[in-house]
């Protein structure tokens, strides 16, 4: 089973991660930038993580046998934050970027005036690069989140079929499904969908513009939640193909449309600097 993970945090994950999940299947990935749970006061603080994503964290997976790709945006959750505002202005350049294959997350977290036009006006920032879309929904009242956020990416004159509707659930597939734009579930063990509850959404609404994600980051999660899903679904009557389609092929159409893809395999996990173990914990 060959698996492309379309939403994870690797920076808050280990090593022996990236070594489970290249075990399980997982040769490629794209890690959004998020809001890190601390909150950050100053634009200088977004360069050095920026710069960690299309940096050090690409060189860290390689290590492993992992492709990585990031996105980038000021996340929803720190848009209202004046100290974050002027992010904005430093975006364009590393949208340039190799690696960056999308806009995000952006979207809704409280559904704020000041969300609204961030959330704007970073959509024109994925028009303008020719980038697809990241779109977070938000935790609460989701389904009007959901509902707002299909009526700003009408409004933003973006291509649907560039964007992503992300953290979806049963209440809010339906709302999505239809509109051109994909369709994003993130598999969590205890919140948000689990592996059994997808398989029945992918039963009810089929395999086409459906990304599937772990979301793992510094909560509660597991990065290993792709090849939970897909053994789940192989084990409910799907097909390797369907497998295939949902976990490989549709996030490489979706990213795809970046041009920044980069899906070639690395060296073997372990191999690339098997001798350094500073990599492995130890002193050099």
């Amino acid at each position: 089973m060959r698996i492309f993970d379309p939403h994870i945090h690797m920076t808050s994950r280990t090593t022996d991660d990236y070594e489970r999940m290249y075990a399980a299947g997982v040769r490629a990935l794209v890690e959004p930038a998020f809001w890190l749970g601390q909150p950050r006061t100053s634009v200088d603080t977004f360069v050095d993580y920026f710069d960690g994503l299309v940096g050090w964290e690409p060189f860290r997976a390689a290590q492993f046998g992992i492709r990585h790709h990031c996105t980038i945006a000021l996340n929803p959750k720190e848009a209202g934050d004046p100290r974050c505002r002027p992010v904005l202005e430093i975006l364009p350049r590393y949208l340039e970027k190799d690696g960056v294959v999308a806009v995000g997350e952006v979207g809704y977290d409280s559904m704020t005036p000041e969300e609204d036009e961030i959330f704007a006006r970073q959509l024109a920032l994925a028009v303008e690069h020719g980038l697809p879309a990241l779109v977070h929904t938000p935790h609460r009242d989701k389904a009007a989140g959901t509902r707002r956020s299909l009526d700003v990416v009408r409004e933003s004159g973006i291509g649907a079929e560039r964007v992503v509707i992300d953290h979806l659930n049963e209440v809010t597939a339906g709302l999505v499904a239809g509109t051109g734009c994909w369709m994003g579930f993130s598999i969590y063990p205890d919140t948000k969908m689990d592996e059994d509850r997808m398989v029945d959404i992918l039963r009810e609404y089929g395999t086409e513009r459906v990304l599937v994600n772990s979301a793992a980051d510094w909560g509660r999660s597991d990065p290993l939640k792709t090849r939970r899903t897909g053994d789940a679904m192989l084990a409910a009557g799907f097909t390797e193909a369907d497998v295939d389609r949902v976990l490989w092929e549709n996030p490489v159409a979706f990213y795809g449309q970046s041009g920044r893809l980069v899906l070639e395999e690395t060296a073997e996990a372990g191999q690339l600097f098997a001798g350094n173990s500073v990599l492995r914990g130890g002193r050099s």
